[in-house]
């Protein structure tokens, strides 16, 4: 029987965050399908990892909201929903509607400059049809423009753009076919921010998310996001046409 050790690790030398880490990326890059339903003992197997540092890495992705805890030690993978989708997107742009504000004019010259450099390397891995190196300067550019809010307020943007991957990975909303029209809108992003425009930064970050939201509610059929469009008018009016409806 494996024993914890004081380390996070177990005696067979797995450690928890370890586990945690690689079996919360397989979920949010969906090798492991939304909805999925499988037991403790398989999915050890399956990754083969330890089955105390797994149970423990579940809890931790059980309060993250990606893993719902089932009887006789099953587990089911969070679902992909407009429900959930709409909360992402009302959390997402309440919070980065804000912190974009408060970090544009701190970014300088040199933010700037890491912002055009992110933005030079999504295109160059988009044109290679490298998605896993896409999602790198990606995730990097967002984060740049919400920095200025301070670490609470990051970390939790952060969590809340990793759930957002689950949805784009799923419904396309970083495609080659469709990158024309995303490049262009992190451009009109950026182009604000070089202009130290927050209010204009701000309204377009949350039309870029509008959008997305909007690409999400269309493959996941008829849905009315109310709750959405009320909160975008709330932190940017002028980008609630980017919704939709």
């Amino acid at each position: 029987m494996e024993k914890s050790v004081t380390n996070g690790g177990t005696r067979d030398g797995q450690n928890v965050a370890q586990v945690h880490d690689r079996l919360r990326d397989e979920i949010l890059r969906g090798n492991i399908a939304a909805g999925a339903t499988t037991s403790q003992v398989s999915l050890a197997k399956e990754l083969k990892v330890g089955r105390t540092p797994l149970r423990e890495a579940l809890r931790m992705l059980q309060r993250e909201g990606l893993v719902i805890s089932e009887p006789n030690r099953r587990v089911r993978i969070a679902e992909l929903s407009a429900d959930d989708a709409e909360e992402l997107y009302i959390m997402r742009i309440a919070l980065e509607a804000v912190a974009i504000r408060l970090t544009v004019p701190t970014l300088g010259s040199d933010g700037i400059a890491e912002l055009e450099g992110y933005m030079a390397q999504m295109d160059h891995y988009m044109k290679a049809g490298d998605m896993a190196g896409f999602r790198v300067p990606h995730r990097a550019f967002h984060a740049r423009l919400v920095e200025g809010a301070g670490e609470r307020v990051a970390v939790t943007i952060a969590q809340l753009f990793d759930h957002g991957e689950r949805y784009r990975l799923a419904y396309g909303g970083s495609s080659p076919d469709v990158w024309p029209i995303r490049r262009a809108e992190h451009r009109e992003i950026l182009d604000a921010a070089a202009a130290g425009d927050s209010e204009h930064a701000a309204e377009r970050l949350v039309a870029h998310y509008a959008s997305t939201a909007a690409r999400i509610f269309d493959a996941l059929g008829d849905h009315d996001p109310s709750g959405l469009r009320e909160a975008i008018k709330a932190v940017a009016p002028g980008a609630v046409k980017s919704l939709g409806g």
